[in-house]
Order: C-alpha cells, then structure tokens, then sequence
C-alpha cells in the first residue's frame, strides 16, 4: 500500500530496488515502534514455505530440517546489518550496487557487510558442529 500511495516519487530505474527500499524503512519504522510494546516475532521459514516433494523419505525430511534450523539460527544470530545484506545478497539475488541503494551505504561497505557476515555464519555453525560431536 505504501509504494502505491508513493508511486508518484518512483523515478525510473530499478522498480524492485524502489520497492525494497520501501519494505525496508517501513519495517524498520515498525521494529522502532513496536519495540517498546515487547513485540518481537521471529520469522519462521517453515512456516512460510512448502515443503518440496524432494523430501523422499522421513530421514531426509529431519537432516534438511535440522541443517536449516542450524543455518536460520546463526542467520538470526548475526547483527541486523550484517543479516540484511546476506539476505539480500544470497536469497533476494541482489547485486552489490542493488543492495547499496536499497541500505543507502557505500557498495564497499555493503561487500564488507558481506565478508563479514559469512565469516561469522561459518564461524557459528562450525561453533555448533563441534559441540554437536
């Protein structure tokens, strides 16, 4: 509702980069808001996904759900702005110069953010794979 209310202001260019800008303060605005109130809901992948017919077998099912629970919690376990970029960089398929735009900062901070967030990710789940064995 928002990009419509603003779609006068769009520009030209990049109508996703445009409109992920816009998800991105209004969820931000909505954090700072509700953040007083004690609001803090986690986003659930499995519940927001289908499950694949890959899935052949119960095995399968629990070792895919038990590395993407390892793999969403060092993810939530990253500070936002590193966890921002990761995102958009790795499952939105954002460009470096993309994800500048959108988080208004230099693309050499967006690569740094990066480098950095996957360095702790791998830092993480290699952290949880040893106490595992």
């Amino acid at each position: 509702m928002r990009a419509f209310r603003f779609f006068d202001g769009f520009r030209g260019g990049d109508s996703r980069s445009w409109l992920l800008t816009i998800v991105r303060n209004t969820c931000y605005t909505w954090l700072r808001q509700n953040q007083a109130h004690g609001i803090a809901t986690a986003f659930d992948e499995e519940i927001h996904s289908a499950i694949g017919d890959d899935a052949s077998n119960a095995e399968t099912a629990i070792l895919q759900s038990a590395d993407n629970q390892l793999v969403r919690q060092a993810l939530d376990d990253l500070p936002i702005e590193f966890r921002e970029v990761l995102v958009l960089r790795e499952l939105e398929g954002l460009s470096y110069k993309e994800i500048a735009r959108i988080a208004d900062i230099p693309v050499g901070t967006v690569m740094s953010r990066i480098a950095r967030a996957r360095k702790q990710i791998e830092q993480s789940l290699t952290n949880r794979m040893k106490k595992e064995v």
